[in-house]
């Protein structure tokens, strides 16, 4: 009696051992250039086997366009909205004012619909006074400038309402071309433009002058800086 019940427990436990036992954990295997198989080791079931196909070349390419659609037309419309072919307005703004760019950036936003504004940061290494009417970063740098497509060239509040005409604004503005409200206009902008510098909490004039002095004669017969 008490042999069977070892043979017993012993068979019951070669079972538990069996049923316990962890499978190989499964790898992958390519057999053929265009399917995928996954399989145990190291006995083979067919039954276990699964075939994944891989996309073909032609999906691959249909993938990749659909992917590369979605990035191409937001460069293509940055440039287009930086530097429009038929510009109206060209407008010279000093891209290191935050306070200035909040409004460049409400143009710019509505320009994509208009494309008459062009926008040119006077703080760019790139810069060319001889491409804007001579217009040099000191005296840009003063009050805003803007070019008109003839060549003229407006500043302070004018300029200002040049611009937002130019985006379907010009009610903002309106007002100003009558006196003697373009005069007070003028006198307010001018305080603003005076002492920008101190309320956006910069250095003054000279020493940003200074500063630009020094980079250019560092960046002078070398390509450091355009890098």
């Amino acid at each position: 009696m008490i042999l069977r019940f070892a043979a017993a427990a012993a068979s019951a436990s070669a079972s538990v051992s069996r049923i316990s036992k962890p499978h190989n954990p499964p790898f992958l295997s390519l057999p053929h250039p265009n399917t995928l198989k996954f399989h145990n080791q190291p006995s083979h079931n067919p039954r276990n086997n699964v075939l994944l196909p891989l996309p073909s070349r032609s999906q691959r390419c249909y993938i990749r366009a659909i992917s590369d659609a979605t990035v191409e037309p937001e460069i293509s419309k940055k440039e287009q909205n930086e530097s429009p072919k038929d510009w109206k307005i060209k407008m010279l703004y000093d891209g290191d004012c935050p306070l200035c760019m909040r409004e460049v950036n409400m143009l710019r936003e509505r320009n994509k619909s208009y494309g008459t504004i062009k926008f040119v940061d006077i703080g760019s290494d790139d810069y060319s006074p001889e491409e804007n009417q001579g217009l040099d970063y000191e005296t840009v740098m003063g009050r805003i400038h803007a070019i008109l497509s003839d060549g003229s060239v407006v500043t302070d509040v004018e300029a200002f309402r040049r611009l937002y005409e130019h985006v379907g604004l010009g009610w903002v503005y309106a007002i100003t071309k009558y006196e003697p409200i373009a005069k007070i206009a003028d006198s307010i902008y001018g305080v603003w433009a005076k002492y920008r510098l101190q309320i956006t909490g910069r250095p003054p004039i000279e020493e940003i002058l200074e500063t630009r002095k020094k980079k250019g004669e560092v960046c002078k017969d070398s390509n450091a800086c355009k890098m």
